[in-house]
C-alpha cells in the first residue's frame, strides 16, 4: 500500500512585525499588550500561522523578504456596505436623505444578477487592496446579491459575515420584501452558506424604521434559533433618525431598545454608530455582550455626531472599528482611524495608535468572537497578513525617519499611511494583492 504524502504549503515572510496580545490601556504610548518583533520571520504553514523567528528559516521555507517593511494582521471592518462603492463621495445629505437621494437608487439595481456579482466582485478586490481581508458586510435586500458576494469571498478565501438585509417598509419599489418571503430566503441562505468554509451568516436589519415589528420578531426569533448566528444593524447614528424611531415605536424606551426587546442584542450583535446612546443604552450594550462597530469618517461627512469611545469602555462593551462605506470616504482603515482620532480629539480625548489598530484588528476579532482565527500573529491564526512601507513621499519619509520611539512612528504611520502603502496582503498564506515596486 502506497501512502500518498501532501506537500504542506509553506511561507515566510521577512518585516517588522506588530500585534496585539491584549486590549491595550486608553490613552498609553508604551503598553505591554503591543508584541513588535522587528526584523522577524512570519511562519505560515498551509494557512495558518505557525510561528515567529528572528533566524533565517531553513531551506524548506519559500521566502519572501519584506524587511524594513511593517507587518500587520489583515485588517477587519466590522461594517461595510457591498453596493455602496456607487455612491462613494455623493454631496450634500445627512442620512435620512442620503438613503433616498444616493443609497437606495444603488442598492436597486443589485436586483439584477449580473450588477451583483461584479458588484461583489469590485467590493472583495477593493478590500483586499486597502489591507483588509475580513469583514461584516451589509449586501441588499435581494437574495442573489448575498449568494454572490459568498461565493466571492469563497473564492478569495476570505472571512466575510454577511446576510440578507430585511426592509418591509419605508423603502422604495424593488427595495422591500415581506416576512415570510424574507424568512424562507434567509432560511435558505444559513442552511447554505453559515459555517461553510470562511462564511458566516448575519441575520440583517437594515435599521429599525425599514422593519415592521412583525419582522423585527421574525430576526429575533432567528437569533434565538441558533447563537452562533451573527446580527448586525444600525443604532442611534443621527438626531432625525432616533426621532423617526421613537414616533414608530412610542413602547420602546429608546432606539436601542427596539431591538433588546426582540432579542436581536447578544454576543454576536454588531450595531453600526450607536452615537446617541445613554447610560441606560450602554449598560444594555455591556449586559447582552453586543458591540458598537464605530464609523467615525461616516459620522464626520454626513455630520452625524460625535460617538464616545470613554464612555463605551467605561461601560465595559466592546468597540471595533469601520469604514461604512459609502457613507464613509474610504476603504482604508488607516483613513478611518485616522478620522477616529479626530472624533476622539473633539470630545477632548486622546485616542492612541495602540487602541485604534487593535480595533480594527485583535479587538475586532475578539468582538466578533473569532479571535483564535484571525487578529493577531497567534499561533494557530489564520496567515492573513498584510505588508506596508512605512513611509511613502518625502514628507512621511522624513516624518518616519525623525520618529524618536515606536508608538511616535506607528501614530506617524497611521495618520500619513492610506492604500498606496499596502505592497501586499495574504489570505490563509496565499498572495490576493500585490503591488509591483516602482
Amino acid at each position: 500500500m502506497t501512502t500518498i504524502t501532501t506537500p504542506r504549503q509553506r511561507l515566510a515572510i521577512r518585516g517588522d512585525l506588530l500585534d496585539f496580545t491584549a486590549a491595550p490601556a486608553w490613552g498609553t504610548e508604551t503598553d505591554a499588550a503591543v508584541r513588535f518583533r522587528p526584523d522577524h520571520w512570519l511562519l505560515c504553514e498551509d494557512g495558518r500561522i505557525v510561528g515567529a523567528q528572528s533566524g533565517e528559516p531553513d531551506a524548506s521555507w519559500p521566502r519572501e523578504d519584506h524587511r524594513g517593511r511593517l507587518i500587520l494582521p489583515g485588517f477587519i471592518d466590522t461594517h461595510v456596505h457591498c453596493p455602496q462603492l456607487d455612491v462613494i463621495a455623493s454631496f450634500g445629505s445627512e442620512l435620512l436623505d442620503w438613503l433616498n437621494r444616493y443609497t437606495f437608487p444603488a442598492e436597486r439595481r443589485y436586483a439584477d444578477p449580473a450588477v451583483a456579482e461584479a458588484g461583489a466582485e469590485r467590493f472583495l478586490d477593493a478590500l483586499l487592496a486597502h489591507g483588509t481581508t475580513s469583514a461584516v458586510v451589509f449586501p441588499t435586500v435581494h437574495k442573489g446579491s448575498v449568494e454572490a458576494l459568498f461565493a466571492s469571498a469563497r473564492a478569495r478565501g476570505m472571512r466575510v459575515i454577511a446576510g440578507k438585509v430585511l426592509m418591509d417598509r419605508h423603502a422604495p419599489d424593488g427595495l422591500r420584501d415581506d416576512v415570510a418571503q424574507a424568512e424562507r430566503d434567509s432560511v435558505d441562505l444559513i442552511q447554505r452558506f453559515h459555517g461553510r468554509d470562511r462564511l458566516a451568516y448575519a441575520v440583517t436589519v437594515r435599521f429599525a424604521p425599514t422593519s415592521t415589528p412583525a419582522q423585527l420578531a421574525m430576526a429575533g426569533a432567528l437569533c434565538r434559533a441558533d447563537a452562533t448566528l451573527y446580527m448586525q444593524t444600525h443604532v442611534a447614528e443621527n438626531r432625525a433618525e432616533v426621532a423617526w424611531v421613537s414616533q414608530l415605536f412610542p413602547d420602546a424606551r429608546s432606539y436601542l431598545d427596539v431591538y433588546a426587546r426582540e432579542g436581536l442584542l447578544h454576543p454576536r450583535a454588531v450595531l453600526a454608530h450607536g452615537i446617541w446612546l445613554d447610560e441606560a443604552d450602554r449598560r444594555v450594550m455591556a449586559d447582552t455582550g453586543a458591540q458598537i462597530a464605530f464609523c467615525p469618517s461616516s459620522n464626520l461627512f454626513l455630520g452625524s455626531g460625535l460617538f464616545d469611545w470613554p464612555a463605551a469602555r467605561a461601560a465595559g462593551f466592546r468597540v471595533s472599528a469601520a469604514s461604512d462605506v459609502g457613507g464613509g470616504t474610504s476603504l482604508s482603515m488607516q483613513r478611518t482611524l485616522a478620522d477616529g482620532y479626530k472624533v476622539q480629539a473633539l470630545n477632548g480625548q486622546r485616542l492612541s495608535a495602540w487602541v485604534a489598530l487593535h480595533a480594527a484588528t485583535r479587538g475586532a476579532a475578539e468582538a466578533l468572537s473569532l479571535g483564535h482565527e484571525i487578529g493577531s500573529f497567534d499561533p494557530g491564526c489564520m496567515a492573513d497578513v498584510c505588508v506596508w512601507d512605512w513611509a511613502c513621499g518625502p514628507v512621511a519619509e522624513t516624518r518616519d525617519a525623525l520618529a524618536r520611539e515606536l508608538h511616535e512612528r506607528v501614530f506617524a504611520w497611521l495618520t500619513l499611511s492610506d492604500e498606496r502603502n499596502l505592497r501586499a496582503a495574504y489570505v490563509a498564506g496565499r498572495p490576493r494583492y500585490q503591488r509591483l515596486a516602482a
